[in-house]
C-alpha cells in the first residue's frame, strides 16, 4: 500500500482547477502530519491553509514553476491548484527536516484522497508571507499547491547519458527519470 502511494504521489503541477478543496480537508492533512516525527521533538512547524480563490490567485502570484520547463510561467488559470498549505515558522528557529517529513506525510495523505501535489520551494517569500499577512516573527519555508491532478506523470530510468531532467512530449504527459537500485545503493 505505501509503495503504491508512493509511487503514485508526484509532482503534479497542472489540475482540475474548478475541483475545489475545502478547509476541512486541509485541516484532516496537517492533522496528519503533526503526529509525524519531529527532530528534537521540537515541532516547529505552523501552517496557514488557504482555499479561496482570491487568497489562491495572490498565492498563485508568489511561486515559481517547474525550473526545467523554462518556456512555461507554470499552470494557466484553468489549472491552477485549488489549495495551498504553507508551512512557516519563527524567524529564529531552524526547523531542520521536519519540513521534508510533514511535506511528505501530506502529500501521501493527499495521494490517499485522490488529490496530487506538489512541494515549491521557489517562492518570493517576503511577498507571501505579506499576503498571508503573517506576523514579522515568522518566516515562510515551503508551499505544498494541491489540487486534483489534470496531468499523467510516468517515471523512468535516467537514458544512458545520464540526463536528470523532466520534460513534456507532445501529448503532454511528464517524464520524470529516476536512477536505479543498484546505481543508488553503495
Amino acid at each position: 500500500m505505501i509503495r503504491e502511494l508512493a509511487l503514485k504521489n508526484r509532482s503534479y503541477r497542472r489540475f482540475y482547477g474548478e475541483k475545489k478543496i475545502d478547509e476541512k480537508t486541509l485541516r484532516e492533512l496537517v492533522d496528519i502530519a503533526r503526529n509525524t516525527p519531529s527532530a528534537a521533538n521540537r515541532q516547529p512547524l505552523q501552517y496557514r491553509l488557504v482555499c479561496d480563490d482570491e487568497t489562491n490567485s495572490r498565492v498563485y502570484d508568489c511561486l515559481g514553476w517547474a525550473g526545467y520547463y523554462k518556456d512555461w510561467d507554470g499552470p494557466v488559470a484553468e489549472e491552477r491548484p485549488s489549495a495551498y498549505i504553507i508551512m512557516v515558522t519563527p524567524q529564529d528557529v531552524n526547523p531542520q527536516w521536519d519540513e521534508g517529513i510533514a511535506g511528505q506525510t501530506i502529500l501521501l495523505a493527499a495521494t490517499e484522497q485522490g488529490l496530487g501535489g506538489c512541494f515549491i520551494g521557489n517562492i518570493r517569500k517576503e511577498k507571501l508571507a505579506a499576503v498571508l499577512n503573517l506576523p514579522e516573527s515568522y518566516k515562510v519555508d515551503l508551499c505544498i499547491a494541491l489540487g486534483y491532478p489534470k496531468e499523467e506523470v510516468v517515471l523512468e530510468d535516467i537514458a544512458g547519458d545520464g540526463d536528470i531532467h523532466y520534460y513534456r512530449d507532445d501529448n503532454q504527459v511528464q517524464h520524470v527519470p529516476k536512477k536505479k537500485l543498484d546505481d543508488i545503493l553503495i
